[in-house]
């Protein structure tokens, strides 16, 4: 089997999760619910996530000097990841999510960055070795925007391939200056939107944001709409790339396994269609099972999820 070599510049956190009948309307309390403490952040997931999947894959995060960073630190070294470039800082507190979950597997987070929010481009600078090596870099957005643009402006110099999962849209919006420098763009439906202002519901509305985020200057762009599947455009052909029908237990983790499914996919040279063909195989599993690294499939585990469907990868 190929290991290629990926880094993950992104958000570690620890993720608080409540599991109850229905979510909460605004100023109301839900009572019964299941409390679970798991490790996430959507860095640390596609980290840990891509290491399943067979990558050699390294981290570029920050987490504080608290026992949510020890725990952190501990869970993804015993995954098999690089953490050397985990740094900690000092008077700051791991990043954590509220997440509650209703019995239909959605979900709602709230996010408090803590040390996150101190990934700095000149952490990124004291990786430059690990990150010129890597076959593909893989960034999110719940680290700050200079460091983001700062690692895609690093590995755009060294070749190497990038993948941006645009999430969270900040306020402002992505510029196009970051767009330019991503290889392969990943929103979902909601994100395209935001990106775009094109309303996407349905694989015409995608096509079209599609096209949109590559003209302001993504090299391809795959846009995932549930379990419907994911359209994707690399400027030759755009099609729609059908999703796998599973019952649903909890989405957290599903954005982030289907973007480490993409990458790793990609990284061995699979064509963007079969690569999002494997990326829609990884996500569906993982909506089977409660939780964020807790949820996410090995290979061997996605091969005999494929198999058990009469799928070929």
């Amino acid at each position: 089997m190929d290991y290629p070599r990926i880094v993950v510049v992104g958000s570690m956190n620890v993720d608080l999760v409540v599991k109850s009948a229905r979510l909460p309307t605004p100023g109301e309390t839900v009572i019964g619910g299941d409390f679970h403490e798991v490790h996430g952040g959507k860095g640390a997931n596609q980290a840990v996530a891509l290491a399943r999947l067979g990558a050699n894959c390294s981290m570029i995060a920050k987490v504080g000097s608290d026992r949510f960073g020890d725990d952190a630190l501990e869970e993804l070294a015993g995954e098999g990841l690089d953490v050397d470039q985990v740094t900690r800082a000092a008077h700051l507190k791991t990043g954590v999510a509220i997440i509650a979950i209703d019995e239909r597997g959605e979900n709602q987070i709230s996010v408090a960055s803590g040390a996150n929010a101190a990934l700095l481009p000149e952490d990124i600078d004291r990786a430059a070795g690990l990150l010129r090596h890597a076959d593909m870099l893989v960034v999110q957005l719940e680290v700050p925007l200079a460091t983001v643009k700062h690692a895609l402006e690093m590995a755009r110099a060294a070749g190497v391939r990038t993948l941006l999962d645009p999430a969270p849209v900040p306020a402002g919006g992505v510029d196009d200056a970051i767009l330019s420098l991503v290889d392969y763009l990943k929103p979902n439906e909601t994100e395209a939107e935001q990106l775009t202002g094109i309303k996407v519901l349905d694989e015409v509305t995608a096509c079209r944001a599609a096209a949109e985020l590559r003209r302001r200057g993504a090299r391809h762009v795959v846009i995932t709409l549930g379990g419907q599947g994911a359209v994707c455009d690399d400027g030759q052909l755009v099609r729609l790339v059908p999703g796998e029908e599973v019952a649903t237990v909890d989405t957290t983790a599903a954005g982030d396994a289907f973007s480490a499914g993409l990458a790793v996919a990609l990284a061995r040279g699979q064509a963007l269609d079969r690569a999002v063909a494997y990326a829609n195989l990884v996500g569906a599993l993982t909506v089977t099972r409660l939780g964020a690294h807790t949820s996410l499939p090995t290979a061997a585990e996605v091969l005999a999820f494929a198999e058990a469907r009469g799928l070929k990868l």
